[in-house]
């Protein structure tokens, strides 16, 4: 969300930061509306003074006996006036939330410049990929051990689902360990174990809702019991990241600046309904509805942002570094970076079987712009001012995908998989397979 103030200090620099992501200018569109909607509370204002006056002098001239019908007539039609006024100014105030509630974050200034993925910009690599003969996907490795089942997946829940058996589901157990040991006991996280549905309050928080709600999956109280149309709206939302709920710890609350950074990591399942995704990876667990990650999440006081932002992406490097898996890191441009970012920093393994490198973490800090749709604050021991706090978020890392990572990474030439000695004390094991 933005702040209205900011926009009409300076148009101009607003509509050019959206320039960046190649959007239209609408700070003047959103500047009438405010005027207007300033306007209608200004009368108000005035006409509920002069009600109050009015209703004095028909005490007044009752007290002396005279006649009050013109008076009161006054008072009725200004009563009227005033009650159309506030229905104005309720929906212009509606309208114009819901312009600055669909408005993407400002980039940060050192974002570059580009249209799409294709501009992002690599900033280092960790790591040589492996000589592998042949190398094989994951799927294909996972069907041939019987370990990973995509057929009776979709015979319960459909396409884009996955069952992982024996030393799959092991490994991926033991990722999940491994991240979240390491982000709590090496780096000051506290592990959450969050709620996995929401309530549209929170999922409009970080900004998941209301541009994207087609992504999400809705639950409907009572789901069995209605007819279709009885669903007018959702009562829950499954949660596309535990990012919403730990981000949402601070809403509609003011945090001790001095308690700053808060830090805190969770494990959780994730559910989306890539709904943009037809057609794409659809072999395989590369893209799924449900799958686990361990995410980061930090809120600082906003001049400590900056410096979080690489501290995070520092901590998902380390995951990498420790599985000795091969990945570089980029930076998002303007036209790639998400919707509540300002600034975005993607971690991409190596996959031998696609020889590609493919996104594990994304680690964005949205400065104050979920914090506002929250209104999380933080202020200094003492003083009265507040101002909004600072979120990031980041994934450390998706553990779906670290197992793809692992399976195709650590493929041996008789079909098995080696197991990454970062995990070994985890899985009591050296191969699956």
């Amino acid at each position: 969300m933005h702040d209205i103030r900011l926009i009409r200090e300076n148009p101009d620099a607003f509509d050019a930061s959206l320039a960046r992501r190649g959007l239209s200018p609408v700070a003047h569109a959103i500047l009438d509306l405010d005027t207007q909607r300033r306007a209608a509370q200004t009368s108000m204002q005035e006409l509920q003074a002069k009600r109050n006056e009015a209703s004095r002098q028909v005490g007044e001239i009752k007290r002396q006996g005279g006649a009050t019908d013109a008076l009161m007539q006054e008072v009725a039609a200004m009563k009227a006036e005033l009650a159309r006024l506030e229905e104005e100014d309720r929906a212009l105030g509606i309208k114009l939330t819901e312009w600055l509630a669909a408005l993407p974050n400002l980039l940060a200034a050192d974002v570059p410049l580009g249209k799409d993925e294709n501009d992002n910009k690599e900033l280092r690599r960790f790591g040589t990929p492996r000589l592998i003969e042949a190398p094989r996907q994951h799927f294909e490795l996972g069907e041939t051990l019987n370990l990973m089942d995509f057929e009776t997946a979709a015979k319960l829940s459909g396409a884009r689902f996955t069952i992982l058996r024996g030393g799959l589901a092991r490994l991926e157990r033991a990722l999940g360990d491994f991240m979240l040991d390491t982000l709590t006991e090496e780096f000051g996280y506290t592990e959450i174990s969050p709620p996995l549905l929401v309530k549209n309050d929170a999922m409009f928080g970080t900004a998941q809702l209301p541009k994207f709600a087609e992504d999400q999956f809705a639950v409907y109280a009572g789901f069995g019991k209605e007819t279709a149309t009885d669903k007018t709206a959702p009562s829950f939302w499954l949660i596309p990241t535990a990012e919403v709920p730990l981000t949402n710890m601070v809403r509609e609350q003011i945090t001790e600046r001095g308690l700053l950074p808060l830090r805190v990591t969770a494990k959780t399942p994730c559910f989306r309904s890539e709904a943009g995704a037809a057609g794409r990876d659809t072999r395989g667990m590369i893209r799924q509805h449900q799958f686990y990650k361990v995410e980061m999440v930090s809120v600082t006081a906003p001049d400590e942002s900056d410096a979080e932002h690489e501290r995070m992406v520092a901590c998902a490097e380390t995951i990498l570094n420790r599985l000795e898996l091969p990945f570089r890191t980029i930076v998002l441009c303007s036209g790639d970076t998400g919707f509540a970012a300002r600034k975005t920093y993607d971690i991409e393994v190596w996959l031998p079987g696609q020889k590609a490198y493919r996104e594990i973490s994304s680690c964005s800090n949205c400065g104050d712009f979920q914090a506002r749709r929250m209104n999380a604050r933080c202020r200094t021991e003492g003083e009265k001012q507040t101002e909004f706090v600072h979120t990031l978020n980041g994934s450390g890392v998706a553990i779906g995908r670290c197992l793809i990572a692992v399976m195709e990474n650590y493929q041996q030439p008789d079909g098995s998989i080696a197991v990454p000695l970062a995990l070994r004390k985890y899985m009591n094991a050296e191969r699956i397979g």
